[in-house]
């Protein structure tokens, strides 16, 4: 799978700035077991790069995608970390195995308790789990040294971006169905907000879900 991940990775040099991602994040993604994380009669798909159905019109998203989303937010071990869409928590988990501490807002509370089941038995106590409506962000937590979210809003959430921290990023799908883009956000020293688009691509819709 992670060589897989790295021709991808290749072949998108001039997209995302550098021929290869973090090796931190691709170690991440080697220990994570995907197979887990997917419905049983699908696990023996769980290492191919493509997205998989995983209930409630929702997908696990494919796992370069992952990793992408994943080397451009950078979490480093001492940041806090909130995650929008857990689904059944394997983007949670390579989060987690980088940053201090996720936590992660999911609408649907079959996933969010099926995520927070499994991360359990894994061993991942610095996961915190909410259902509610993610565009809310948890601001309790906050402000977080990174946000991303696995659900595409036609805008950036304003209640996420207050929960930024200056020098802070966010990582997002943006825009409408059908013209979504791959999204970071940097917040400045200042509070001011800095978003360039990566690439195209297609996720749930955060309104769909909220």
């Amino acid at each position: 799978m992670v060589e897989l991940i790295s021709v991808h990775a290749n072949v998108l040099e001039d997209e995302i700035g550098k021929p290869s991602l973090d090796e931190r994040v691709l170690a991440a993604m080697q220990r994570v077991p995907r197979h887990l994380f997917v419905p049983q009669p699908l696990a023996t798909l769980a290492y191919q790069d493509s997205p998989l159905p995983i209930g409630f019109d929702k997908t696990i998203s494919q796992p370069f995608i992952c990793a992408l989303m994943t080397d451009l937010l950078g979490p480093g071990h001492t940041d806090i970390v909130l995650e929008i869409g857990t689904g059944l928590g394997y983007q949670t988990a390579i989060l987690a195995e980088l940053a201090s501490k996720v936590w992660t807002v999911e609408i649907v509370e079959e996933f969010s308790s099926q995520a927070e089941e499994l991360l359990g038995k894994l061993g991942y106590s610095n996961v915190g789990f909410r259902v509610g409506d993610g565009s809310r962000g948890w601001i309790e937590h906050g402000p977080y040294d990174r946000i991303m979210l696995t659900a595409a809003p036609e805008r950036v959430p304003p209640a996420l971006l207050d929960q930024l921290k200056p020098g802070g990023r966010m990582v997002l799908p943006v825009g409408p169905v059908n013209g979504q883009w791959l999204t970071v956000v940097d917040k400045d020293a200042h509070g001011e907000t800095h978003a360039r688009g990566v690439i195209p691509l297609s996720f749930s819709s955060l309104e769909a879900v909220i």
